[in-house]
């Protein structure tokens, strides 16, 4: 009957001396042993989005003549409306030269566009963060700003080998300097507690008093270009309810993230790039 009793108890006795092994190891060593383990599972998630990939690309070859006839028309009008989108920009880029040379203005801090592909998403932090297909290997860095055609994803909080994970600005740990469209003035925000699977918002403080707002008329809230991580103008989401905060002084309130978050497959991180000195 003991040594029953013993054996039933040996994968309890096993666990608890591998848990108090952990617990004595130092952190260092933890830290090593992590990304030695996300090394070797890079690979396998690495090739799994290729072959998602090349299985899409062959969904594709099944479609009808007409069906990419009616596609190639609908890109060419995007290239068309691109093109003079392109062209407008170049004329406000060089507005702004000319206006910084007047001014005697510092050159702001120029960014490489990096396109990658997203491998996974953990499920079990859903809104917190998820893996794209690039990393050291193409140059990224801690820190960097991540962005989409809807706006800002989040930044780059751990570069590997040849991936990278993204901490999303609906994580609670992403801390944005914002302001309102057309509004100047500074607001801070922060990723908020998500459930899985919820709708993703994050919180705002800060907001003066004299903003109003509901969710039947949301104001669309942006990055202000201060701190110097992500450049001004582009969309976090929409402010859709405004309380005075306990202080009186200001407002606190809740931001809507895009739905669109939740599906991304591909995403642009903006790598620094060092501004040439002036002589």
């Amino acid at each position: 009957m003991p040594a029953n009793r013993f054996d039933q108890a040996k994968p309890f006795l096993t666990l608890a001396l591998v848990l108090a092994a952990w617990l004595v190891i130092p952190t260092a060593v933890k830290r090593v042993m992590r990304a030695g383990f996300f090394e070797m599972q890079a690979p396998v998630e690495v090739t799994a989005s290729y072959l998602r990939d090349l299985q899409d690309f062959w969904s594709l070859k099944t479609r009808s003549n007409n069906d990419l006839i009616e596609a190639g028309r609908d890109l060419a009008r995007l290239n068309s409306a691109y093109e003079i989108r392109l062209q407008h920009d170049a004329d406000l880029r060089a507005q702004l030269d000319r206006l910084g040379q007047l001014l005697k203005l510092p050159s702001p801090e120029g960014y490489r566009a990096e396109p990658a592909r997203v491998v996974r998403r953990d499920f079990s932090g859903w809104w917190q963060q998820l893996v794209i297909r690039k990393g050291a290997n193409y140059g990224l860095t801690v820190g960097a700003p991540v962005i989409y055609t809807g706006g800002v994803v989040g930044r780059i909080r751990e570069v590997h080998a040849y991936t990278a994970v993204v901490e999303l600005i609906s994580s609670p740990g992403v801390r944005i300097a914002a302001c309102l469209e057309a509004d100047t003035r500074p607001i801070s925000y922060q990723g908020g507690l998500n459930p899985t699977l919820d709708p993703a918002q994050g919180e705002v403080e800060y907001v003066p008093v004299d903003v109003f707002t509901s969710p039947n008329s949301p104001r669309r809230l942006v990055t202000s270009g201060l701190g110097g991580v992500f450049p001004g103008g582009l969309t976090i989401g929409y402010l859709t309810r405004v309380e005075p905060s306990t202080d009186g002084l200001f407002k606190t309130g809740d931001v809507q993230l895009d739905p669109a978050l939740s599906a991304l497959t591909e995403v642009t991180v903006l790598v620094p790039q060092e501004t040439p000195a002036a002589n």
